[in-house]
């Protein structure tokens, strides 16, 4: 699912969501989701916080509303506001906030991914960073009962993290950039309806 919006971030996000988090396989769960096509991609064109928090609250409602077959997870875009990743981290406990407000606690959980994203203790160069670097500034919505049965499903659940690291140290930062540039040129070609990743 891929409303209309910025057709350039959205296509870009896709990519990355193709070639990074499944083609690295980054989040095993993620792959079953894309291709049942049950991932709502929505760019905000919000270029403030409030405007941004209004956007959130109004996909939080939506995924509430909506039946799981139909949408399991949101990812909401937000290419004009909160590009700087220190900004961007202070306004997770705004949103956090207000989804405990709309009573989403235990419901819906909020993952956050960002171009310059950077884990503490961490350089601003090191290339595990990687994992969590999508194209633009990401707000991720997801369902706590759809995480639940995706890490039953998944015994080396409590592995992931540290996978992905060895990922990310064996790429390099010679290889997250060319997977970067395939994204641009997947996110510039004409859409199919296939993933790019196929």
């Amino acid at each position: 699912m891929s409303p209309p919006g910025n057709p350039t971030a959205v296509a870009e996000t896709l990519a990355w969501l193709d070639r990074a988090v499944i083609g690295l396989n980054l989040c095993p769960f993620a792959r079953a989701v894309r291709a049942k096509s049950q991932i709502r991609c929505v760019v905000s064109e919000a270029r403030d916080p409030e405007a941004l928090l209004g956007a959130l609250c109004d996909e939080v409602q939506l995924l509430l509303d909506t039946d799981v077959a139909q949408c399991e997870t949101t990812l909401l875009v937000h290419p004009q506001v909160l590009t700087d990743f220190t900004d961007y981290n202070d306004f997770l406990d705004v949103a956090e906030a207000a989804l405990e407000s709309m009573g989403c606690e235990g419901v819906l959980q909020l993952a956050s991914f960002h171009p310059d994203y950077q884990f503490a203790g961490t350089d601003a160069d090191d290339v595990t960073n990687a994992t969590n670097r999508s194209p633009y500034p990401t707000l991720h919505l997801l369902r706590e009962a759809s995480i639940d049965r995706a890490v039953a499903a998944f015994p080396d659940a409590a592995e992931i993290y540290d996978v992905n690291l060895r990922t990310m140290e064996s790429l390099g930062q010679s290889g997250w950039q060319d997977l970067r540039e395939q994204c641009r040129r997947d996110a510039a070609r004409p859409h199919t309806g296939a993933n790019p990743a196929d």
